[in-house]
């Protein structure tokens, strides 16, 4: 019981969908992804974190790249957020031959469209549980000039409304 009252408590948080990526040696992969969160822009570097399960095979193309980027969706990206996250019922495709990509210093894809990309250096990982959580240092970021972030809660995409104040 615990655990579903987990899940239906933390299913009511809105989170900005980002699809991580990798490429290197370990060969590409990505996944869709909405535990990333900054960590601090000081130091040396700025530093993110992000949250894969430990069944992805991105979880270990990551650690043997050493790098990822996150690419934080547009709301009209569904499309790759579903191919990302194996919400699509093809058995077998490129998840990349969605969108348009990038390699970014680090090597990893880069979604040329996304709202904003963090290529990352890994700066440490830890497994907890069925997760890895993953720490990057951010080494270069792209920002695009327009639109709104792709949210998911409460189990579906949601659009933000602007409100004035």
């Amino acid at each position: 019981m615990l655990r579903q009252s987990f899940l239906d408590a933390m299913s009511l948080t809105a989170a900005t969908v980002t699809v991580v990526t990798t490429g290197g040696p370990a060969g590409r992969a990505g996944i869709t992804v909405s535990a990333m969160t900054p960590v601090s822009a000081d130091g040396g570097a700025p530093l993110v974190l992000v949250c894969i399960n430990d069944a992805s095979r991105a979880v270990q193309s990551i650690l043997e790249n050493r790098a990822f980027c996150v690419n934080i969706l547009r709301n009209d990206q569904r499309m790759i957020s579903d191919a990302f996250g194996g919400r699509l019922a093809r058995q077998r495709f490129d998840k990349f031959a969605y969108g348009e990509w990038a390699d970014t210093n680090s090597g990893s894809p880069r979604l040329t469209t996304a709202l904003a990309a963090l290529d990352c250096s890994l700066a440490g990982h830890q497994r907890q549980g069925t997760h890895h959580v993953m720490f990057g240092y951010v080494q270069g970021i792209e920002l695009s000039d327009a639109g709104k972030p792709l949210v998911y809660c409460n189990r579906s995409y949601r659009e933000l409304v602007d409100q004035a104040v």
